[in-house]
């Protein structure tokens, strides 16, 4: 199953958890009774609010509205301060209008209409000028529309925004220097992020989190992020940047999540982000990246956990100072042109010897809470988003490279690792023996190599092993016996001379039938068979057709960015093997 823009926004953990101690129905001083005045101001909102679970039943004109469901008061005046009308689990979604009587608030400080129905309401003037009192603002995943007006008048100290999957369009608005997080993804802003990330370049910023992933800007990320010293979190992900990754991201030594995934980037990764030492994610994968994978990434950066550089244009070796990475847990380096042997020191990524006991979050904090990390991962197959059991995920994909050598024995004692890709190389030699030891992988790939000899036999001992492909390798011998391994498709053996169960018993070439497109014997693996190339090609282009359709409006192209993007590459692999060569 493919990660949707709509699916991704109904998982989306909020951006800040937002650690404050309160009850939603709290009671507050029981010798301080709501302001008559303002009891009146929520009974007009309400009026304009479609409420079917009837939600509000508490919203009664005699009640104390400081004892309503989802308002806080002070305890000292009883004025309203908070509202808390979010719909967190996805049910009892109010609808409606937003009524102007919300001004009569006048001390309200915190407003959360977050996962409601306001059915692509557009946000009134008035609405966006009471926001500049507030310390915490969060209308996401809502169908609001229209243009996001500047928010320079933001008067609170420290100011929370979270106007993520909605609706909204236009250009991204300027900001108040008192704003410390900002979640604008999963919208249809367009244009470039100059005026908005270059305004003022005097004036000092407290912005510690910037979400604009999943937008349709446009143009290169510009060269001014000096003045942003304080950011931790920087996602810039799914949008049509082009240029190079400016070198001034140098000065974020705060910089602990910076994801620039899925756009047009280009150039080589600047030396200046050595000085980044705090980074714990790196995701750049799905640009037009070149050069060399920098050796310093792995002496400098200590403390990634994620390296993700997958789908871009680098060249040379896989460098051996990244097997300094302790703490890495995902690295994804497929689908580039990387020449070299993989390194015997890979057991030195101690993080991934063992499972986590811990299901914690991978997050950053801020002065408001905390920053949850989150990561698309190709698992079993399949594209997927991580984010709650993220810290429990561990991976290494080479996969779509030009690597030669053998497997290294050492990889054997990454026993923590839940999927381990190296497919389509030039790999020879045997899957090393020790591999039972690897007791945590559920998916382990080799396809499309040059290794051969027999299948070791504690292999049978990866009891949670559910996805294998060993197709097209030279691979001899009786598939080891043992319940995953008889379980797994016989299409996991395509192109090798194993027999066995879940094969047939006799020691012949695996294939299906005459005419099924699958080759004879190794030497024919190169040569086309139009039946199985028809198949293969009649599929994609009725597919891409249906993508051209999708492309046509913003949300199908981000229900389909990543699927076009690994069958792109199935593409290519296909052109490859069967006509180039």
């Amino acid at each position: 199953m493919r990660v949707s823009m709509s699916s991704q926004c109904q998982m989306k953990v909020s951006m800040v958890h937002f650690q404050k101690v309160g009850n939603l129905f709290h009671f507050g001083n029981h010798n301080v009774t709501c302001i008559q005045s303002e009891r009146q101001a929520l009974l007009r909102f309400k009026q304009h609010l479609k409420d079917p679970s009837n939600r509000l039943s508490s919203w009664t004109k005699n009640g104390d509205c400081c004892r309503w469901d989802g308002i806080i008061c002070s305890n000292v005046s009883g004025l309203v301060i908070e509202l808390h009308l979010g719909s967190s689990h996805g049910t009892r979604k109010l609808g409606g209008k937003l009524n102007p009587a919300l001004l009569d608030l006048n001390h309200l400080t915190y407003l959360d209409l977050s996962d409601n129905d306001f059915r692509q309401t557009q946000i009134p003037t008035w609405f966006w000028n009471m926001s500049s009192n507030l310390y915490y603002f969060n209308i996401s995943r809502n169908q609001f529309q229209g243009n996001i007006p500047d928010l320079l008048t933001m008067t609170q100290p420290s100011v929370l925004i979270d106007l993520s999957c909605n609706n909204f369009t236009g250009s991204l608005p300027l900001l108040s220097s008192n704003v410390t997080a900002i979640d604008f993804s999963f919208n249809s802003l367009s244009g470039s992020m100059s005026h908005f990330l270059c305004h003022k370049l005097n004036e000092s910023m407290k912005l510690e989190i910037l979400n604009l992933g999943h937008n349709l800007l446009s143009g290169k990320i510009p060269e001014c992020w000096k003045k942003w010293s304080r950011l931790v979190g920087i996602k810039l992900c799914d949008n049509n940047f082009s240029g190079k990754i400016p070198g001034s991201m140098g000065a974020l030594t705060l910089l602990q999540s910076l994801h620039v995934r899925n756009n047009f980037v280009v150039g080589e990764i600047p030396s200046s982000l050595r000085h980044c030492g705090e980074l714990v994610t790196v995701d750049f994968g799905s640009n037009q990246l070149s050069g060399d994978i920098p050796g310093w990434m792995g002496e400098r950066l200590p403390k990634l956990i994620i390296l993700s550089l997958h789908s871009n244009k680098f060249t040379g070796t896989l460098p051996e100072e990244l097997c300094a990475l302790s703490y890495l847990q995902i690295l994804d380096l497929s689908h580039n042109n990387l020449v070299s042997e993989i390194p015997s020191c890979i057991n030195n990524l101690s993080a991934m010897n063992s499972r986590n006991k811990s299901d914690d979050k991978i997050f950053y904090r801020t002065s408001k809470g905390s920053f949850f990390e989150d990561i698309l991962v190709v698992m079993k197959g399949r594209v997927v988003n991580y984010d709650t059991t993220l810290k429990l995920v561990k991976t290494m994909d080479l996969s779509d490279n030009n690597l030669s050598g053998k497997i290294p024995e050492e990889v054997t004692s990454l026993a923590g690792l839940q999927s381990l890709n190296f497919s389509h190389n030039h790999l020879v030699g045997r899957i090393p023996y020790n591999i039972g030891a690897m007791t945590s992988l559920e998916c382990f790939d080799l396809s499309t190599n040059n290794l051969s000899g027999e299948i070791p036999l504690t292999i049978s001992d990866l009891s949670f092993l559910s996805h294998l492909n060993l197709s097209y390798n030279k691979f001899t011998g009786k598939i080891p016996t043992g319940t995953q391994l008889q379980s797994l498709n016989a299409y996991c053996f395509l192109g090798t001379k194993l027999f066995g169960p879940p094969l047939s018993e006799s020691s012949t070439d695996v294939r299906f039938g005459t005419g099924s497109g699958v080759p004879k014997n190794r030497e024919d693996q190169h040569k086309v068979d139009w039946f199985f190339l028809t198949v293969e090609l009649g599929f994609l282009s009725g597919f891409f057709g249906a993508v051209f359709l999708l492309m046509l409006c913003k949300s199908g192209r981000l229900v389909h960015f990543q699927y076009v993007d690994e069958t792109g590459h199935s593409l290519g692999r296909i052109i490859r093997k069967y006509i180039l060569n």
